[in-house]
């Protein structure tokens, strides 16, 4: 049976009560204030829903994850990097970059990143949990993605590309700095072609949580100036 939320609550149920079908499904209601958003990502689930939709919290099994020692960067993607046609930022522009990952996409029909979300996720990038990876072209974005980063962990949220291999550049720069900070784990949630290709893989959801439990309290070092 799904669990539905109290707003005057903040306790998610166990991650093992989430449906089989659709998988992950956890509970659903509630609201997306920044403190039941970060115990959720705490508690080991996320938000997604559309427009019209109860908010809905998942934690899939298995979890797609990617360890940033097991970064695979092509050689193409290796050399372009080092052209340096594109410029990587971060924290530099967070409202554009979420304001772009809600756009319109050719293989989806409307966007789960709401006007509240976005404005859910602007209030924790202000409370310092919330980051953003920007790739401009001679001044243009042209890519980037957002997530969040607690102890040791960062959780990846989603990403959007205008050009070639902007979006995986930006990827792979975050990566690249977040092993630099001793993040251990990238939560990338579910698995796509674009992230395997770079890396990631699944892991059982109970393996998840306990990468939770020995590292969302450790002390994260990743340097977030551009």
């Amino acid at each position: 049976m799904l669990t539905w939320l109290k707003r005057d609550e903040l306790i998610f149920p166990p991650l093992d009560k989430a449906l089989r079908e659709p998988n992950g499904l956890l509970a659903a209601g509630g609201d997306l204030s920044a403190d039941r958003l970060i115990q959720a990502y705490r508690h080991g689930c996320f938000p997604w829903y559309q427009d019209g939709q109860p908010i809905l919290w998942w934690s899939p099994d298995p979890r797609t994850v990617l360890f940033p020692a097991e970064l695979h960067v092509s050689r193409s993607l290796r050399k372009l990097m080092r052209q340096g046609r594109y410029q990587v930022t971060f924290d530099r522009d967070f409202a554009a970059v979420i304001h772009a990952c809600a756009g319109p996409r050719a293989y989806a029909d409307g966007t789960w990143i709401t006007d509240n979300m976005q404005a859910a996720y602007l209030e924790l990038h202000r409370r310092g949990f919330a980051h953003s990876v920007e790739v401009w072209d001679q001044g243009s974005l042209v890519g980037g993605l957002y997530g969040l980063a607690m102890g040791q962990l960062f959780f990846g949220e989603s990403m959007f590309s205008r050009a070639d291999n902007a979006s995986k550049i930006g990827f792979a720069s975050l990566v690249e700095r977040l092993q630099a900070g001793g993040v251990v784990l990238i939560d990338c949630q579910m698995p796509t072609d674009h992230l395997i290709s770079l890396g990631a893989r699944s892991i059982a959801r109970q393996e998840f949580a306990a990468f939770l439990s020995r590292h969302l309290d450790q002390p994260d070092t990743t340097d977030w100036q551009s």
